[in-house]
Order: C-alpha cells, then sequence, then structure tokens
C-alpha cells in the first residue's frame, strides 16, 4: 500500500464526521434508543492523537456536523426513518448535537450539513478547492452512512479518499467491516492512523533533508 502521495500534508485533509453527543454519548439520542455505541466511543482515543498529530504536521482538519432542524427536513428526509422516533437526533442548538470529546481549535473549519454526506448542500469542496486539496482523510461516526456517504463523494470528486480504520466506528462490527472491504476496493485506500501519521514522519523528515 502507497500513501506517500495519498497524505502528503501540504495537500491533504482530515475529515472528522458527525463525532456529537447524539451519535457517540451514553446519554445521546441513539443510545437512549438501544443502539450500541460503544464502538464510536472506543475510537475515541485514537481520533483524538490523529488530530493531535494532524496539527502539528499543519494538517487542515474540517471538523462536520450534522443538525436537524425544521428548514431542512424534508418529506423524503423525514421518511428514511421508517416510522422510527429520531425527533430529538442532532436538533439545532441541543446538546445533542454539541461535538463529543472533541474541540475544534480556532484555525480549524467546521461544515454543517443537514444530509448524510458532507458533501451535499454544504460549502465543503469550495474550502477543499480553495486550500488546494487532493487527499482526504475519513474518520467519524457512523463508518457506513455518513463516513462512507462522503467518502464516496468524495471520490466522485475527485479527491483520493484514505479512510481510518481505527479512526471511524459503527454501530456494529458487521457494518463497519462491510464498509471498510467496500471503500478499499472501489472508492480509496483503507490504512490506520499510524500508518498515516508514519508517511507524515517519514515525509517531513525526507523534506527536512532536502533543505540542507
Amino acid at each position: 500500500m502507497i500513501l506517500d502521495s495519498s497524505v502528503d500534508p501540504k495537500e491533504t485533509a482530515l475529515m472528522v464526521i458527525d463525532v456529537q453527543n447524539d451519535f457517540c454519548h451514553k446519554d445521546g439520542s441513539l443510545a437512549r434508543q438501544g443502539i450500541d455505541v460503544s464502538h464510536a466511543d472506543n475510537m475515541i482515543p485514537a481520533l483524538t492523537y490523529l488530530i493531535d498529530q494532524a496539527r502539528l504536521f499543519h494538517v487542515p482538519i474540517i471538523f462536520v456536523r450534522t443538525i436537524h432542524e425544521t428548514s431542512t427536513d424534508s418529506a423524503t428526509w423525514v421518511r428514511r426513518l421508517r416510522g422510527k422516533s429520531q425527533a430529538d437526533l442532532c436538533r439545532k442548538g441541543t446538546w445533542g448535537s454539541e461535538f463529543y470529546k472533541i474541540t475544534p481549535a480556532s484555525e480549524d473549519i467546521i461544515v454543517t450539513k443537514h444530509r448524510y454526506s458532507a458533501f451535499i448542500h454544504t460549502r465543503l469542496d469550495s474550502i477543499l478547492r480553495t486550500l488546494n486539496i487532493k487527499n482526504i482523510l475519513m474518520s467519524g461516526v457512523s463508518t457506513n452512512v455518513c463516513v462512507e456517504s462522503t467518502a464516496r463523494d468524495g471520490f466522485m470528486l475527485d479527491y483520493d479518499v484514505v479512510f481510518l480504520s481505527d479512526c471511524t466506528a459503527a454501530f456494529s462490527k458487521e457494518a463497519h467491516e462491510m464498509t471498510l472491504t467496500n471503500i478499499n476496493q472501489f472508492f480509496g485506500t483503507v490504512a490506520d492512523s499510524n500508518q498515516v501519521i508514519d508517511k507524515w514522519v517519514t515525509l517531513g523528515k525526507n523534506n527536512l533533508s532536502i533543505t540542507k
């Protein structure tokens, strides 16, 4: 697996998708419905460390959050629930919509989305092209829904996708692994955060030796 060109800090952005209380916290909306959020909680240490390393290597970090509100709740969108009650999920201005165990820094970018994909009706593509980003590192929840939807759209828009197996989480092991297989076969490269960080360290050393 060749990661050098696909994680160059000068051309790479880290996407952190939907790491919010309602998706990850034991008292959040999904957990209250009996959904197992432990996988999301367990991946937080690896994600937190990756975020710290991304800042160290000057990799732009884009925190994506879901916000649901009446003005964006189309009839089609609401029907996705098939009668399930998620009326309180990530509603605008609520505790549930706040970030979970991560805090964007002043230099980080926040993108608000109202659909599964962070590219749909948001400023994300404009931000990435303004920053001359070619590669996107995918992290967050859930692996098989919002993270995968964003990764697929990113690939369709000609970004190189690196999907981080240890910094993404679904609400079942099977759903998580199914997406990793699908992404690696059709939409990008699956790697873990340590592989990415190792490449950043190597690229940094190489750049330093060239300047000497």
